[in-house]
């Protein structure tokens, strides 16, 4: 904002998304050296056809007693659907509970807070079928409107967390997921506050976006906040720097005088008030940032390289902030 976006978070934010997505097998085991058998049982599969499809892949030697202690066990009408996984040589009640107790193989996908839904997208595409249309699904007012929310696309609602989910997952069981996680977060309580603060929730996803966009330290977040509420109830330009990131492609840079005149609706340094919508999908403490500001008098923050800012009331003490920091900047080159 009214600060320089910080470079320390641009690398470690980075960093962080490199491992965002790491395949969690439920048959996980400490010797890499043991061959796994991948199958997988489709949809209308009778016991029959799985115990031959087993038998084929050499996982059990004997399919008149697989057949049978599936059968005594009353689970010859419950076969599961997916991809399965077996490491080594393994027994008939092993291969059983493998299937029917452990069930399919899962995928862990791990979404940092603030991670743009474009970012989500990218990630969650390993899961997915090719055929699945998540971008449409993203931006259809029919399909938002049943988890009532009132905005445009989803960006902001889906909500940052490590998620479980099954090889082949359709984008409609993804994106219900983190949607219903969202809500699950923003309860009664955060509810009531809102409309206390005369807010709807999408002003306040939208507002808690920019504090996840600008906040590196979680102690900050809340006197940020306060900053945003101080200069939209004085009707001050939020001159929110994250708001001009969204509007770049690419990795993150050093915004020029020339980005902060881009036209468009989330140029808060054009705009007064709030952009549109969420800039990127904000976890649990910025949203509360956004609902619980710290009570201060700040109008302006800089940021100093180190993921902390300095907060100052006018804007004599801001540019001061900002000369100080620059001549540090140079000094320690």
């Amino acid at each position: 904002m009214v600060a320089n976006n910080n470079s320390n978070r641009d690398s470690i934010y980075g960093l962080f998304l490199t491992f965002c997505l790491v395949i969690s097998s439920i048959f996980f085991t400490a010797n890499k050296e043991i061959n796994k058998t991948i199958f997988v049982i489709e949809k209308g599969m009778s016991l029959n056809t799985v115990t031959n499809l087993l038998h084929e892949k050499d996982i059990i030697n004997n399919k008149s007693f697989f057949k049978y202690r599936v059968f005594f066990r009353g689970l010859s009408n419950k076969i599961p659907v997916g991809t399965f996984a077996v490491e080594g040589k393994v027994s008939t009640k092993d291969i059983i509970h493998t299937i029917f107790t452990e069930g399919p193989i899962r995928l862990r996908l791990t979404i940092p807070e603030g991670s743009s839904s474009a970012q989500i997208f990218l990630n969650a595409n390993n899961l997915l079928e090719k055929s699945d249309d998540y971008n449409r699904l993203f931006i259809d007012p029919i399909f938002i409107s049943e988890f009532n929310i009132k905005a445009s696309s989803l960006e902001g609602y889906l909500f940052p967390d490590t998620y479980y989910f099954f090889k082949n997952s359709s984008s409609r069981e993804i994106l219900t997921t983190m949607i219903n996680e969202f809500w699950i977060n923003f309860d009664k309580t955060f509810m009531e506050r809102t409309n206390e603060l005369g807010f709807t929730v999408h002003e306040v996803v939208t507002l808690a976006s920019i504090i996840e966009g600008e906040a590196l330290l979680d102690q900050e977040r809340v006197t940020i906040s306060s900053v945003y509420h101080n200069r939209l109830k004085k009707r001050m330009k939020l001159q929110a720097d994250p708001t001009i990131q969204y509007l770049i492609k690419g990795p993150p840079k050093a915004l020029s005088l020339r980005d902060l005149k881009r036209f468009s609706p989330y140029n808060t340094y054009l705009n007064y008030g709030l952009p549109p919508g969420p800039i990127n999908n904000p976890g649990f403490e910025s949203i509360k940032a956004a609902l619980y500001p710290a009570e201060t008098d700040y109008l302006f923050f800089v940021a100093q390289g180190d993921g902390s800012h300095v907060f100052t009331t006018n804007e004599k003490d801001h540019l001061e902030a900002k000369r100080l920091y620059k001549k540090y900047k140079r000094e320690n080159r």
